[in-house]
């Protein structure tokens, strides 16, 4: 919201003459009018800063929560009802409870407890995804896997309710409800409240979102959806490629970004020339045709290797007897490969255009995308093996870093100062700084319970 804050007031000094656009395209498409047409823009921007803090700037779920409590009495939702980020411990309970229980009358699922939680997890986190085979035959495998799933669901959300807690798909469902009739007083309240909506990431919105907008705006406001349908095809937090051109068609009006603002010309040419034409997950989302608005490159390779690049492991090389290539054999070499040439790439002299001129390439610079989780750790182990020093960031756990799991021993022992075992573990970790050696020869007697005494006490005075 700062940022869009931010903008305004940086369009409203260029157009006072307060400031240069500096080759900013927007701003300078605002500067190419007459000095009529110039004032009443400023204007209006003066007028849009002033009133700023009117502008709803949320996320999906943050506007819904604001509609629904807004509503009142024509919005479901109890008074008092709190919003949680994450119901995993609601679905482990109904899952490990409906398993239990099926085990208990005697009918034990054709799965295990860890492959219920997983099926019970999907069913909560697609609410609005029809179950299927809804036509097995009755006791089936299948049958009682959707049957399964389905109860999960529905427990979990007669759950929420009774604790009066609402989780993100709770209000958007519930919103969607508000706004079904056609004469439902929600539409006219959001209609009245807001006459123009401006959606982006819009490849993300998933059907319930869409339909909410659907029925609050369209046709009676103006609605403007910002996506990449490239996009689309991952179905990122439920969004889907269905959603995505349901809405493109029903558009009065369809703009394409031809211009690539962000990539270098030469890789913009390579890529186009490799997937130009491509249709992706649906006919009609195909790679167009693009062009880079920076000339040249920025990155300057005495190596001369190309901006684009498809590397190859063949099976004669990476394959089994019989020339198969294995995912898990393959993936360490992908690893190798990628922090060699990029190890190579650091020590061979490479610059890149910042500010005035040149600097050199450094490993901050460098950004790998991944697809797994593991792959990041093999990435970053190789790396290290190279001494190119890398962070590993994302969707990663903290905790299960090695700095995380030393903070996770200290304050196990800070909370337990009673627990040798513990208290030991600690001694040992960076914060403390003891050896075992210490630990052994340090006390008044040979296993060190002297020491540890005094850690002890030292953990407790922390605490």
């Amino acid at each position: 919201k700062d940022r869009v804050r931010e903008r305004l007031v940086e369009a409203n000094a260029v157009l006072a003459g307060e400031r240069t656009s500096d080759d900013d395209p927007l701003l300078q498409l605002l500067l190419d009018v007459d000095d009529a047409e110039r004032a009443q823009r400023r204007r209006r921007l003066r007028a849009a800063v002033a009133r700023f803090d009117e502008a709803t700037i949320t996320t999906t779920h943050g506007f819904c929560h604001a509609v629904l409590r807004s509503l009142g009495t024509t919005g479901d939702v109890e008074p008092g009802s709190a919003l949680i980020e994450d119901d995993t411990d609601i679905v482990d309970q109904v899952v490990s409870d409906l398993y239990l229980r099926a085990v208990g009358q005697g009918k034990t699922p054709p799965f295990d407890h860890a492959e219920a939680a997983v099926l019970g997890r999907r069913a909560v986190d697609d609410p609005s995804a029809h179950l299927l085979p809804t036509d097995a035959e009755p006791g089936s495998p299948p049958d009682v896997r959707r049957r399964f799933a389905s109860a999960v669901r529905d427990e979990a959300a007669r759950r929420r309710l009774a604790a009066r807690t609402l989780s993100y798909d709770d209000l958007l469902q519930r919103l969607a409800e508000a706004l079904e009739p056609d004469d439902a007083p929600a539409r006219t309240v959001m209609r009245d409240r807001w006459r123009v909506v401006l959606v982006d990431e819009f490849q993300d919105t998933d059907p319930v979102q869409w339909r909410i907008l659907e029925r609050a705006f369209l046709g009676h406001a103006t609605m403007v959806l910002v996506g990449d349908p490239k996009q689309a095809i991952y179905g990122f937090r439920g969004g889907d490629v269905d959603t995505y051109l349901r809405a493109a068609a029903q558009a009065d009006t369809r703009r394409t970004l031809t211009v690539n603002h962000r990539s270098d010309a030469p890789l913009v040419t390579a890529v186009d020339t490799v997937l130009r034409g491509a249709a992706l997950g649906d006919p009609e989302i195909v790679v167009r045709p693009a062009t880079a608005a920076l000339e040249g490159s920025r990155l300057h390779d005495p190596t001369g290797d190309a901006p684009f690049r498809l590397r190859a492991h063949l099976r004669a090389d990476a394959g089994d007897d019989d020339g198969h290539l294995r995912i898990g054999d393959v993936r360490p070499r992908v690893a190798r490969d990628v922090a060699a040439d990029i190890a190579a790439l650091l020590g061979g002299g490479a610059t890149y255009d910042h500010g005035d001129g040149p600097v050199p390439l450094t490993a901050g610079d460098v950004a790998i995308l991944v697809e797994r989780h593991g792959d990041a750790a093999m990435l970053h182990e190789e790396l290290t093996r190279h001494r190119v020093p890398a962070v590993r960031t994302g969707g990663s756990d903290v905790l299960q870093s090695d700095a995380g799991q030393d903070w996770v021993v200290l304050l196990t022992a800070m909370e337990s100062p009673h627990r040798s075992g513990y208290v030991r573990a600690a001694a040992l970790g960076p914060f403390l700084g003891l050896t075992a050696a210490d630990l052994a020869t340090g006390g008044a007697d040979p296993d060190g319970d002297g020491l540890t005494d005094r850690v002890s006490a030292q953990l407790r005075d922390l605490a």
